[in-house]
Formats: structure tokens, C-alpha cells, sequence
């Protein structure tokens, strides 16, 4: 039985079907939201929703019982634990009070795409490696955040309080300014009491936008290079352990020939002696 679970999931296609019901299933939950296409399909949607979730039960089970008897290499993985984790949860009945629960845990399923795509979780490693690295760039463009706000509040509030009443509206309007989405306009509201304010906000645009957020992007690509150093010699791993247990099993099976062939041997050996 752990032999089969074994070929079935190193499979070549069975990643690739599970990753397409994934596609699927996202597709199915999108139509959902179509009451003009759902409702008349219903029973067909509630049916292929169903089978999806009776094969991602194989799946865990096979990935399980694959794993055996050493199950730690199931449940040791973190990606194993969220799909494992994710399949439990959708069986909650979808009928009563946790219908709504149950419905949004089905949405959960499309984030198995990021497990069941290599790539993908390489991405969101390296995001999660990241965090600690960018919290001093969180840190630097909170000081410049805090000091634009104070200086904004101070200079512009009382000739424009919609954004520049408060602190907090100060940043909320900086974060605007941040995302380049009609900056211009704000600017062009403090310069009529300011004509040099454009000096203000290029310089926080050249600074937070471009300087501070550029530092995110190095620090992020600085951490994928280095995921996929890792994942290289993780491989190499792999390789040398499959080559290392592929010679174990050919050495056991070469002893198990010499063993079969000297008894024959002995055999042979002791029918000549009798006959003799």
C-alpha cells in the first residue's frame, strides 16, 4: 500500500492534475458570484464542488500514507501542514450557523495553488525570510512618514484641513502621495499658498517612493537569490541521498542474488553428493 502511495505521488502527473483542480475549483467559486449562472447550475456546482474536495482527501491521504512509517516527513513540511490543514476545514458542513465559515474556508483552497507551484513557494518563502530584513526599511520610512506629517500639518492645515488637519489625515494623505495616484492635485492646493511647496512633496516623493521603496525591492531580491541558492543544494541533497539509496537497494538486492546462487550451489553440490 505505501509502495503505490509512492508512485502515485511522485507521479509526474499527479501534481499536475491537482494543480488543475485547484484552477478549477477557483473557477467554480467565481461563477458563484453569478447568481444569473449559479442558480441554475446549483446541484452541478455543489457536485463538482464535492468531488474536488473527495480528491484533495485522497491526495492527503496518499501523501500521508506515502510518507509512512516516518510521518514527520508529511507533517514536519509547513506546505503539507496548510494543505492538511485547509482540507479539514472544508469539510465543515456548508448548511447552518458556520455556512458562512464554510464558505470562506473554501476560498483557502486557491492559496493551494502557492503550495502545489514550486515557484510560487519559493516567492513566499523568500517574502517570509524577508520580514526581518525589512524592518529597519519599515522603520526608516516610518521616521520619514512621521517627519513629512509634522512638517505638512504645520505648513498646510490651515489653508487645506481636508489633508493636512491632523497627524493622522497627514499621513493618510502622504501614503496618497506614496502611491503616486493624483498627488499632484494636493500639491497643487498648497502651492496656491505656497509656491515653492512642490519642493515639500517632490523631495518626499524622491525619497519614500523611489529611495526607501527600492530598498524593499533590494532586500527582497537579496533573500530570493539566496531561497534559491538553497533550494539548489536542497536538490543536490535529494539527488545524492536518491543516488545513495538507489546503490543500498541495488547492493541488498546483489547480496540477496548471492545468496540465491550459493544455495543453489549447495544444493546442486549435495543432490551430486547423494547420487554419487
Amino acid at each position: 500500500m505505501i509502495t503505490i502511495a509512492r508512485k502515485i505521488t511522485e507521479w509526474l502527473w499527479f501534481e499536475r492534475i491537482i494543480i488543475s483542480l485547484i484552477i478549477v475549483n477557483a473557477i467554480v467559486l467565481g461563477i458563484e458570484t453569478y447568481p444569473v449562472i449559479a442558480i441554475p447550475f446549483e446541484s452541478l456546482l455543489l457536485s463538482i464542488n464535492q468531488l474536488i474536495l473527495l480528491i484533495f482527501v485522497l491526495e492527503a491521504v496518499l501523501k500521508i500514507t506515502a510518507s509512512a512509517p516516518v510521518f514527520s516527513r508529511y507533517f514536519g513540511d509547513g506546505w503539507n501542514l496548510f494543505d492538511f490543514s485547509v482540507v479539514v476545514f472544508s469539510l465543515i458542513p456548508q448548511t447552518g450557523e458556520y455556512a458562512l465559515i464554510a464558505r470562506t474556508i473554501r476560498l483557502l483552497r486557491i492559496l493551494r495553488l502557492i503550495t502545489a507551484v514550486p515557484e510560487l513557494r519559493l516567492i513566499v518563502s523568500t517574502l517570509i525570510k524577508s520580514l526581518p530584513g525589512l524592518g529597519n526599511v519599515i522603520l526608516l520610512i516610518s521616521i520619514v512618514f512621521y517627519i513629512y506629517a509634522i512638517a505638512g500639518f504645520h505648513l498646510f492645515h490651515e489653508h487645506d484641513p481636508f489633508h493636512w488637519g491632523s497627524l493622522g489625515v497627514s499621513l493618510i494623505t502622504l501614503f496618497r502621495v506614496l502611491t503616486l495616484e493624483d498627488w499632484t492635485d494636493v500639491m497643487y492646493s498648497a502651492m496656491e499658498l505656497y509656491p515653492l511647496a512642490w519642493i515639500f512633496f517632490v523631495s518626499f516623493v524622491v525619497i519614500a517612493a523611489f529611495i526607501v521603496i527600492n530598498l524593499f525591492i533590494a532586500v527582497v531580491i537579496n533573500n530570493l537569490h539566496k531561497a534559491q541558492h538553497e533550494m539548489e543544494l536542497v536538490q543536490d541533497e535529494n539527488l545524492d541521498a536518491e543516488i545513495l539509496h538507489t546503490l543500498t537497494e541495488s547492493k541488498k538486492s546483489l547480496e540477496r542474488i548471492e545468496r540465491a546462487l550459493s544455495e543453489r550451489q549447495r544444493q546442486a553440490s549435495e543432490s551430486t553428493s547423494s547420487q554419487s
